[in-house]
C-alpha cells in the first residue's frame, strides 16, 4: 500500500485538489455514458434497416436489440464491486475497449447471428461506466449534491438518446448504419484513451484492487449479502425491474415503429418526436435531482408523483392510439422523458442511500440489475406479441400494437404499487 501511494505523484495529488478537477472527471465520464445511452436505443429508429438486412423477424429483432441488455445486466452485481475495489480509471478504459470492438463488429457484422454476438460485447463493454461514474460522483460530491450531479450525467445520457434519434436519421443517411456504427466503435477508443490518461484517483481508491486482502474480499462479498438481504431494497428492486421493461421496451425500441406503423410517421418525423424522450431527460434528470435534493424531505414522494404520471402517459397512448395528432406527441414524449426516465437519478440516490458509501456501488449496481434484466426480457417478448399478428409491408398493423401497449400499462401500474410499498432510509443531515 506503502509503495502505491509512492507511486501517486505530487503532480497527480495536486492535480485533484484543483477546484475544477472533479467537474473534469465528471465531463470525461459523462461523455461516456454519452455513448452508452446511444448504443442503448439506437435499434429504435434502425428497426426496419436491421429487418432488412439480417431477414428476421420481430421476435429475433427484440432478441438482437436486447443482446446488448442481457450482458449490461449480468455485469451490474460485479460491475459495481468492480467499482469499490478498482475505481473508476482502470474499470472503465478496460470495459470501454471491450465495447469499442463490438460496436465496430456490428458495423461490419455479415449476419444476425455476429451482429447478435457483437450488440453482446457492446453491453458488456459499456456495463461499466455508469456505476463506476456514480461511486465516483459519490465520492468528489457532497451528499447534498448527489443527486443533482447524477442528474446532470443522466442528461449527458439523454443527449446520448437525442443523438440516437433525429441526428441518427442523419448519420445513417450520409454513412449507412454499418458506417455509423464503424465509426462510433473507433470514437469509442478515444474516449476509454482519454479516460485513462486524464482520470487520477486517490491512492485510497485505485488501488484497493492491489492492496486486497481475503479480508477485504470478504468484506465485499458480504457487502453484497447486505444489499440483497434488506428487506427495503426489494419494492426498489421491483421498481426498477418495471421502469426498465417501460424505458426500454416501449421507449427504447417500439415507440418508433409505434410511431412510424400506427401514427403513419416518416423515419424522420419519428425521430424528432423520440428525441423529445432525449430532451425530457436532459431536462427531468437535473430538475427533479434538485428538488428531490433541496425542495423535499423523501425522495419516495418525487417517484411516486413520477409513477403516476407515468401510468397517465400510458393510459393516454393505450386509449388514444392512431388518434394523437403530430404536435399532441411532442409534450407526450417530452414528459415520458422527464417522468420515465429523468427520475431515474432520485431513485439512485434513493437506493445508494440505503446503506453505507463503502458499499454505495454495489447498491446503485444491484438495482441497476433490475432495470437491464427487464429490458433483456421486455424487448423479445413484447417481439414476440408483435408477431403474432404478423407483419404487413415491412411494418406491423396497428392492430398489432394493441396487446404490447396494454402490456406496458399494467407495467407502469406495478411501477407505481412496488414505489408506494418502499420505506426508504433516513436522509442524510434530516
Amino acid at each position: 500500500m506503502n509503495r502505491n501511494r509512492m507511486r501517486f505523484s505530487q503532480a497527480s495529488s495536486k492535480k485533484i485538489r484543483r477546484p475544477g478537477y472533479r467537474w473534469t472527471v465528471f465531463v470525461i465520464l459523462s461523455l461516456q455514458y454519452l455513448l452508452v445511452y446511444f448504443h442503448r436505443v439506437s435499434p429504435a429508429l434502425m428497426t426496419r434497416e436491421l429487418v432488412a438486412a439480417f431477414s428476421i423477424s420481430g421476435a429475433s429483432l427484440g432478441l438482437l436489440s436486447s443482446s446488448y441488455f442481457y450482458a449490461y445486466a449480468l455485469m451490474q452485481l460485479p460491475v459495481g464491486i468492480f467499482a469499490d475495489r478498482w475505481g473508476a480509471r482502470k474499470t472503465i478504459t478496460l470495459f470501454s475497449a471491450i465495447g469499442a470492438v463490438g460496436a465496430i463488429l456490428f458495423g461490419l457484422a455479415p449476419n444476425f447471428q455476429v451482429a447478435t454476438a457483437a450488440r453482446v460485447l457492446v453491453g458488456l463493454g459499456l456495463s461499466a461506466v455508469f456505476v463506476p461514474a456514480m461511486r465516483v460522483c459519490a465520492s468528489l460530491f457532497s451528499a447534498r449534491e448527489y443527486a443533482a450531479v447524477s442528474g446532470l450525467l443522466l442528461a449527458m445520457g439523454g443527449v446520448g438518446w437525442f443523438v440516437a434519434a433525429t441526428p441518427l436519421t442523419w448519420m445513417t443517411a450520409l454513412f449507412g448504419w454499418r458506417g455509423t456504427f464503424t465509426g462510433i466503435g473507433v470514437l469509442t477508443i478515444l474516449l476509454a484513451t482519454a479516460t485513462w490518461f486524464l482520470v487520477v484517483e486517490e491512492p485510497s481508491q485505485s488501488t484497493r484492487a492491489g492492496d486486497a486482502s481475503g479480508k477485504h474480499q470478504q468484506s465485499v462479498w458480504a457487502g453484497l449479502r447486505l444489499v440483497l438481504s434488506t428487506g427495503r431494497f426489494w419494492p426498489l428492486a421491483g421498481w426498477f425491474f418495471f421502469f426498465g421493461g417501460i424505458l426500454f421496451g416501449f421507449c427504447g425500441l417500439w415507440a418508433g415503429p409505434y410511431l412510424m406503423d400506427v401514427c403513419e410517421l416518416s423515419k424522420s418525423e419519428a425521430g424528432n418526436v423520440l428525441s423529445m424522450i432525449a430532451l425530457g431527460t436532459i431536462v427531468g434528470g437535473p430538475l427533479l435531482g434538485r428538488i428531490s435534493d433541496r425542495m423535499v424531505r423523501r425522495r419516495k414522494s418525487v417517484i411516486c408523483f413520477a409513477s403516476l404520471m407515468e401510468v397517465l402517459l400510458m393510459i393516454l397512448v393505450f386509449s388514444l392510439k392512431g388518434r394523437l395528432p403530430y404536435a399532441a406527441l411532442f409534450p407526450i414524449f417530452f414528459l415520458f422523458g422527464i417522468f420515465g426516465n429523468g427520475i431515474a437519478v432520485v431513485a439512485f440516490a434513493a437506493a445508494k442511500e440505503l446503506f453505507a458509501l463503502e458499499i454505495a456501488g454495489t447498491a446503485v449496481g444491484s438495482v441497476n440489475f433490475f432495470a437491464f434484466i427487464s429490458a433483456a426480457i421486455y424487448q423479445p417478448l413484447s417481439g414476440l406479441i408483435m408477431d403474432m399478428t404478423g407483419r404487413t409491408n415491412g411494418g406491423y398493423p396497428p392492430e398489432a400494437y394493441t396487446p404490447v401497449l396494454f402490456c406496458f400499462l399494467i407495467t407502469s401500474i406495478l411501477l407505481l404499487i412496488c414505489i408506494s410499498l418502499f420505506r426508504e432510509e433516513s436522509r442524510p443531515n434530516d
